[in-house]
């Protein structure tokens, strides 16, 4: 993708916890293989103790596995029904409407990103989905007849920092892995590091965030206000620098978290500018 000649902001997003409370399986794919949500997650996390597996690749041989015994068809169409009933934390859906429109007022170019452990299926049949640029997260493999039967990705919390260096060079599909590799002049690069603003709700977030901010961009720590202990690891990741700021998962009109993000897109503006004056 080319550069642009106005500055590109990237927002980058986690999803789980983040723009949605809990998991996105927690919804209605859990209920429809009858079991609780605590149910399935301890089974995942057993299977991956016991067999010392990535979680993420656990999860979704689980999904496989639940769905068989139940006779359910897992089709990118069902996952994409799913990902229907994902509620989101207030303000979201009106919340990139706004910051695209702040992004015009500042002569910018504002981007949406997911860079989620998530299912890409599920996440694809949400409201919100037209939204963002590109959804980087784990998917499945479909056979000839069209159901899913293999992960074709999985994107666990280390290697989720891949994808920033792939918006930072406009590479959008997972697949590529020689693009992302060449070496390109940074002045050549579609989105500059420190145009990256990453959103986070916690520890399986840190790579990310740290590496963010480590290369100039904002990183910003969100929190879930109805759960009591989450403010408090939000706390501890700004206290060991690992995060620029934190922020309740609040995206409404006026909130903390639109007038944080505006001021940031404001800064990406002047920092620009006071680069061209000096060249």
């Amino acid at each position: 993708m080319k550069k642009s000649d106005k500055p590109i902001v990237a927002l980058i997003y986690d999803f789980d916890g983040t723009l949605a409370p809990g998991n996105m399986q927690e919804y209605s794919f859990i209920k429809a293989i009858g079991k609780t949500v605590d149910e399935f997650w301890e089974e995942s996390h057993r299977m991956a103790d016991t067999q010392d597996a990535d979680g993420i690749l656990i999860y979704m041989l689980l999904m496989l596995d639940e769905a068989r015994k139940k006779n359910i068809s897992l089709t990118k169409e069902s996952f994409m029904k799913f990902g229907r009933d994902v509620k989101f934390f207030p303000g979201v859906e009106s919340w990139f409407k706004r910051i695209n429109e702040i992004g015009k007022q500042e002569d910018v170019i504002v981007e949406h990103y997911i860079n989620s452990s998530g299912l890409l299926e599920i996440l694809e049949g949400m409201k919100i989905a037209k939204e963002f640029k590109t959804i980087f997260a784990s998917s499945f493999y479909y056979s000839k007849k069209g159901n899913a039967i293999w992960p074709a990705a999985a994107v666990n919390y280390t290697n989720k920092t891949q994808f920033l260096f792939k918006i930072n060079k406009g590479i959008l599909n997972i697949h590529d892995s020689e693009k992302i590799n060449e070496s390109m002049p940074e002045d050549e690069k579609r989105v500059a590091f420190p145009n990256m603003i990453y959103f986070g709700d916690g520890e399986t977030d840190v790579p990310c965030m740290k590496l963010t901010k480590q290369l100039g961009g904002t990183s910003i720590a969100v929190y879930n206000s109805g759960i009591y202990n989450k403010k408090i690891i939000a706390q501890e990741l700004l206290d060991q620098q690992r995060v620029n700021y934190i922020c309740p998962a609040d995206y409404r009109q006026g909130k903390k978290m639109e007038t944080l993000v505006k001021t940031i897109i404001r800064k990406i503006k002047a920092d620009d500018d006071l680069s061209k004056i000096s060249l």
